[in-house]
């Protein structure tokens, strides 16, 4: 038996976060560590459950799920944090992202993706895919598109060839076993690569290096 997959629900609605419980708590090898109405509750409520994944509403009157993902992916070993939204295209879903969010999920999802969602995110999986990412960046203009080119390219050289060519194939999507037998090395040296590429970068997950990549080939 292995352990459940404890859920921090944040929502300010009561009924949002009875019926995400409802559906989790379904799931069988997921428990419900928690529940927070606003952003400002959550690092308070992380300290004391000790969630592994957190599902954050982005919009909330107080402190939004926004500025919540920045405060708490900004901790020592912060929880994956998953954000709900209403909208494909957001400002602040790209904004998360770029916090350090693993994903985001519509809250029209349907209650099996749901559960899905929350056990490949408890398993290091980002749930974004290169194609969503991508119209995020392309539908998102925040005006510093050059900057971010700049910063990206200039990102990117740091990294040998090799970890250049894992990099790419993350921004495709790609798991640690098509990488490694597309490149022909083991998984264990592809998950070696990739530490080493977020080190190099200075970035916490996947979904950073995919936005890296991206971000290097804007304009070009």
């Amino acid at each position: 038996m292995t352990d459940p997959i404890r859920v921090l629900i944040v929502d300010d609605d009561a009924m949002v976060r009875a019926g995400l419980s409802m559906i989790l708590s379904g799931g069988g090898d997921i428990e419900i560590a928690g529940e927070a109405a606003d952003g400002s509750e959550v690092p308070a409520k992380v300290a004391e459950h000790r969630p592994d994944v957190v599902l954050m509403d982005i919009r909330m009157p107080g402190v939004d799920g926004l500025s919540a993902t920045e405060t708490l992916r900004a901790t020592a070993s912060p929880p994956e944090v998953v954000v709900l939204t209403t909208f494909h295209a957001d400002a602040q879903v790209l904004r998360a992202l770029r916090a350090g969010a693993a994903g985001f999920l519509l809250k029209d999802i349907p209650p099996r993706d749901l559960v899905d969602a929350i056990r490949r995110v408890a398993a290091g999986e980002p749930i974004l895919s290169p194609v969503v990412t991508r119209q995020l960046i392309g539908h998102v203009a925040d005006g510093s598109a050059d900057v971010r080119v700049e910063r990206a390219r200039g990102l990117l050289a740091r990294l040998s060839d090799r970890e250049r060519e894992v990099a790419l194939a993350v921004g495709q999507g790609r798991s640690n076993a098509e990488i490694g037998a597309g490149l022909y090395m083991s998984v264990a040296t592809v998950k070696a690569h990739v530490s080493r590429i977020l080190t190099k970068l200075g970035l916490n997950n996947r979904v950073q290096i995919a936005l890296t990549v991206y971000d290097a080939d804007l304009g070009g």
